[in-house]
């Protein structure tokens, strides 16, 4: 998890795109642990694009089940993940959601200044 925070944050500054480094790295963070603690797959994959003003970022678990939005309660130390990372999605005007076979979660954030 922390590999995939640190990848996103350099290349998120290196492509000039700070303003998204702390939600990005967030939602990042939620998914990817989501995908390891859940997922039955042997593999986890992380992508991050740059296409039509968005950044899209995306984890792949082969696992064929689809993940839920929790109500976690207020002394839960876990659950809140995707829930955090629909809050994000949807404050900063992006999108979230789940492949209909369920191994791939993604969310799209909008580029500050609709840069392509």
């Amino acid at each position: 998890m922390s590999m995939a925070r640190r990848l996103t944050t350099a290349r998120l500054r290196y492509c000039g795109l700070e303003p998204l480094v702390d939600d990005a790295t967030l939602i990042v963070s939620e998914l990817v642990t989501n995908a390891i603690q859940h997922g039955n797959g042997l593999q986890v994959t992380f992508t991050m694009t740059v296409r039509s003003g968005f950044l899209h970022l995306a984890v792949h678990d082969e696992t064929p089940s689809r993940p839920v939005v929790c109500d976690a309660d207020k002394d839960a130390e876990h659950g809140r993940g995707l829930f955090l990372v629909e809050f994000l999605a949807t404050a900063h005007g992006g999108t979230w959601g789940i492949s209909d076979a369920g191994a791939t979660t993604w969310c799209r954030l909008p580029i500050p200044g609709g840069r392509p």
